[in-house]
């Protein structure tokens, strides 16, 4: 089931081509949720073995980089590739994220990564939220909600957004055809 409805989210995006190559794209995810337990309860490397899989099929798929949250008691810091921290000027620091100090998602990330590390924040230009872990703090600053078919994973509330530039100017300005990319 968890698999089945994080795929229909996929394809969803997929579907949508709002994802660009190089784009970061942060993931919050609480496997306690999704599991219909309270967050920070039940955390399951399983569930997250499950959703990382499908999330590498996003990855390849597009070209994004991958973020990974971590909970509030690491304050949400981001597992990510070495390869990103260097494109992106990133400041690393000195933490590795366990289960307990971390959140399952994120441990299972740092684990299956060959090169990982942890970076305290990002400006993402796309997200998901698994089980209401609040990202936005990790998205560039004009976000916009995208309206998912398949609204839970397991029973986890799940939630998207992406961004867009920031339209300045008055009435004279113009934005293009397109101006939410």
């Amino acid at each position: 089931m968890i698999t089945k409805d994080l795929k229909q989210v996929i394809n969803q995006w997929l579907e949508m081509r709002i994802l660009r190559k190089d784009e970061i794209v942060v993931i919050g995810c609480s496997t306690s949720e999704v599991a219909g337990k309270p967050i920070g309860t039940n955390g399951s490397m399983e569930i997250a073995k499950s959703l990382y899989e499908q999330m590498l099929v996003l990855q390849q798929e597009t070209g994004v980089h991958l973020a990974f949250q971590c909970c509030e008691h690491l304050n949400r810091s981001l597992v990510v590739d070495r390869q990103t921290v260097v494109q992106y000027d990133l400041e690393e620091v000195a933490v590795v994220p366990v289960p307990e100090a971390g959140g399952s998602m994120a441990t299972y990330a740092y684990k299956q990564m060959k090169h990982p590390a942890v970076v305290e924040s990002i400006s993402a230009d796309a997200g998901i939220d698994i089980g209401e872990t609040m990202i936005g703090m990790h998205l560039k600053p004009v976000a916009v909600p995208l309206k998912l078919e398949q609204r839970t994973i397991g029973h986890a509330r799940v939630r998207a957004a992406r961004t867009r530039p920031k339209l300045i100017g008055g009435h004279r300005a113009y934005y293009g055809e397109n101006p939410s990319r």
